[in-house]
């Protein structure tokens, strides 16, 4: 993203895979060579049309964005699987291909993590000596990074209000990680609960996950970006980590280039997916900065702590978590319920504030996911009952269903297990 756009008139979209085996699905750590077969060279990243390819902390990870600033997402999503498609038959060379879902369902960090080992390696290594990154928080993750453009503090404190208060639902619509270490980890969204522990050692860094309500370029750095420079300040003399992407909470400001990143929001099986889920997001944020439902001193007004409780319960349970904060509802226009299922309140939100024009494109997505779901509920179905509790899965099995995923990345379809 670059400085000078106004809300909603570009989006930075960030798609993160894993790269596996093709027989056993075992993570493979070759993001370099892949970066190499393409331009010949290992670089950190390179641009390969409308998108880029770059690497991330681990080497078995690759992440590919829109090259700058898109300015709509419709359209988008058939860019990126042209792209995955060119990476699978880059990685077909080596009998491997990508791997959606937010977690790799058996990877062992303890014993698989390989740090990228080239350019920007010394920021990995930081990271590395100060937190450890042999664990499911730090090498064990994909993602989807959503980033949206302010000009001014005005149109900050607007955007940041209206994201901290949609956050607490967003695992309900895109929660896939509900295994790791081949069993249950017992929440929907295990990435987002193996994530929020991840910076414990210094907790100024992730926070509770849900930014403080803070509205101003000024108030960020008193009291989100100071503390953390100066708690983490002992354990990086050298200052490599004193940088904004420091920032692990799961919407993080980006001064440097007017944007906040979204973070909070899991890879689903194909692109159509995540950009069908992108889509409604930006139409109900847009609708909060409009102040459609509740006024901006009203959204402003919300701490952290209920927020945060709302966030838990979908980090658990998903879309089957109940929401009984009646202000909550209210403020997302769902009027007259003391009680709501967040999957609900997410199939009100799609009937009032999905743009008609985007339907065609990215309605039918939707209508899958609240119809069936989010892909954590599905993985857990087609796993079947195996998947019970927190006990070990068949490795058989989650190789069947997980190859099927890597077959719906592949081929641009959604996951639909019967049943």
């Amino acid at each position: 993203m670059t400085d000078g756009y106004h809300l909603f008139e570009r989006f930075g979209v960030e798609l993160e895979y894993a790269i596996v085996g093709r027989d056993d699905l075992d993570v493979l750590p070759v993001c370099d060579e892949v970066i190499r077969a393409a331009c010949g060279a290992y670089e950190s990243e390179i641009e390969t049309g409308a998108l880029c390819w770059s690497n991330e902390l681990v080497l078995h990870v690759i992440e590919l964005k829109t090259n700058g600033p898109a300015d709509r997402l419709e359209g988008l999503a058939e860019v990126f699987q042209s792209d995955v498609c060119r990476i699978n038959a880059l990685l077909g060379e080596r009998n491997a291909c990508l791997m959606p879902t937010a977690m790799h369902p058996w990877m062992d960090p303890a014993t698989e993590t390989k740090l990228w080992p080239h350019e920007y390696n010394a920021v990995y290594e930081a990271f590395n000596r100060v937190f450890g990154c042999q664990g499911h928080g730090w090498s064990n993750l994909q993602s989807t990074h959503l980033n949206l453009p302010f000009s001014g503090d005005e149109e900050f404190g607007r955007l940041h209000a209206a994201i901290r208060l949609l956050m607490p639902i967003m695992p309900a619509l895109a929660a896939s990680s509900p295994i790791a270490g081949a069993r249950r980890v017992g929440s929907a969204d295990g990435r987002m609960e193996f994530y929020r522990h991840n910076a414990r050692r210094i907790p100024s860094v992730t926070g509770r996950v849900i930014p403080e309500p803070v509205f101003s370029a000024r108030d960020y750095e008193d009291r989100i970006l100071g503390p953390m420079y100066r708690d983490i300040a002992p354990y990086d003399p050298e200052g490599i980590l004193q940088d904004e992407w420091l920032n692990a909470r799961g919407a993080i400001a980006r001064f440097e280039r007017d944007t906040i990143e979204i973070r909070v929001l899991d890879i689903q099986e194909c692109p159509k997916a995540d950009l069908a889920i992108l889509a409604l997001i930006v139409g109900v944020l847009r609708a909060l900065v409009e102040e459609r439902w509740v006024g901006l001193a009203e959204q402003r007004a919300w701490t952290v702590e209920p927020l945060e409780t709302i966030l838990l319960a979908t980090i658990d349970r998903a879309e089957e978590a109940v929401i009984t904060d009646a202000g909550y509802l209210r403020a997302l226009g769902v009027e007259g319920r003391p009680r709501c299922s967040a999957g609900q309140v997410w199939g009100s939100l799609f009937e009032r504030a999905l743009p008609e024009k985007d339907r065609d494109e990215f309605g039918a997505a939707l209508e899958t996911i609240l119809a069936r779901g989010t892909l954590s509920r599905r993985i857990l179905r087609a796993l079947g009952s195996g998947a019970d509790g927190n006990v070990g899965v068949p490795r058989g099995r989650l190789v069947e269903v997980y190859r099927e995923l890597c077959e719906c990345l592949g081929q641009g379809r959604m996951f639909c297990p019967c049943g």
